[in-house]
């Protein structure tokens, strides 16, 4: 994409932000939009593709705190694409500053606005092509509880810009080769001289980029960048909790002239369990038990998550709701080790008592009639 093209755009626009915007809510639009246009969720639909790719290139300019900066100073200063300056003795001229944003939207590489005024003072130095870092990529995955906690492979099809395979990244249809641009001879930046100082500024006969393409390749129209769909297995940790994002260093978007590859993000959604539940570090479970197991007391068998029962004992008068510990039959953390299963007590009351059953209940309650479970709370209420 040309400097042009970079201070032309409107990113606030594409994401549909205000130019004030917190970083928060730029990222919180992003992935509302990026689920809805994802190339996976609108298969075979070009136009979903074009916006997710436009979408993520406002997003790679605005998530970044130093390059949204640049951006919004290149749109105040050079929203023209030009800059004038006079003066007596020298005369007026003018010149495209368009093209020397390019260096700034990689996040690896140089560039920016250091590079347009370093240069104006610069009697001898051309500004080189410089490495651009390749874009950050982010996608989502959707793993079962048992994989979240135990950690899975899993494949990622994701989609982002990489050198076009016809042209191998030249822009020139394949058995041409580009040529030499023969005003800059290669360098892709030209000397002008004026006044006291010369100004380095890209070529205009090959916008920056040192060669020429008479006949461009008829898939990436001579911009040697094309959309790349690509799957990859990638290795979700142990322990990863519903709605984390995880950086995958140099996975994403591919650089160009020699740059780094960005980085792969990618937010993890949790499937619920039938059962178990989650605590950070710890599982939980619901365990139901009788009157008489819990009155009593006993030994009570308790599920785990992919391993063997354990057996705890319940303590004699255990109230409903008791939280019991079952150690490092949790969730695996960062460093290897388990949190904890909490077990908690469900006193079962039966809906219907007969026979036997029923004989000995209204014993029971023949036997305790002088307990009152609600005396102290009368008494209590009448001394308030």
């Amino acid at each position: 994409m040309s400097g042009k093209d970079y201070v032309e755009k409107d990113y606030y626009k594409v994401l549909g932000v205000p130019k004030d915007a917190t970083a928060t809510e730029i990222k919180k639009t992003y992935r509302k939009l990026a689920r809805e246009f994802h190339p996976d969720a609108n298969k075979g639909d070009a136009k979903a593709e074009e916006r997710f790719k436009d979408i993520s290139e406002a997003y790679d300019v605005l998530s970044d705190e130093k390059r949204r900066k640049e951006y919004d100073e290149a749109r105040s200063l050079f929203a023209n694409g030009g800059f004038r300056a006079g003066g007596p003795g020298a005369g007026n001229y003018s010149f495209d500053f368009g093209d020397l944003f390019s260096g700034s939207q990689g996040g690896g590489g140089g560039g920016g606005l250091g590079d347009v005024f370093g240069g104006l003072f610069n009697r001898t130095g051309t500004r080189q092509a410089q490495p651009r870092r390749g874009a950050d990529v982010e996608t989502e995955v959707t793993l079962s509880f048992e994989e979240a906690v135990d950690g899975a492979t899993v494949p990622l099809r994701m989609t982002s810009q990489a050198p076009c395979r016809s042209c191998n990244g030249t822009g020139a249809k394949s058995g041409t080769t580009p040529r030499v641009c023969p005003t800059c001879v290669g360098a892709g930046t030209v000397s002008r001289g004026q006044g006291a100082f010369a100004l380095s500024e890209p070529c205009k006969d090959c916008r920056g980029r040192g060669m020429i393409v008479d006949d461009p390749c008829t898939d990436c129209h001579g911009s040697g960048r094309a959309s790349s769909a690509r799957t990859m297995q990638v290795r979700i940790p142990a322990g990863v909790q519903d709605a984390q994002r995880i950086r995958l260093k140099g996975k994403g978007a591919q650089g160009e002239r020699g740059g780094q590859p960005g980085d792969l993000y990618v937010t993890v959604h949790v499937d619920p369990h039938p059962v178990f539940g989650r605590k950070g570090d710890n599982l939980t479970v619901t365990v139901p038990v009788t009157f008489p197991e819990a009155a009593l007391g006993g030994t009570i068998e308790v599920p785990t998550l992919n391993g063997p029962a354990v057996k705890l004992k319940l303590p004699p008068g255990s109230a409903n709701g008791l939280t019991m510990r079952a150690r490092g039959k949790g969730a695996t953390r960062k460093d290897g080790t388990r949190g904890d299963l909490l077990v908690t007590v469900e006193v079962v009351v039966p809906q219907h008592v007969t026979g036997d059953a029923l004989n000995a209940l209204e014993q029971y309650r023949e036997a305790t009639a002088s307990d009152d479970p609600r005396a102290a709370l009368f008494r209590a209420a009448k001394g308030a």
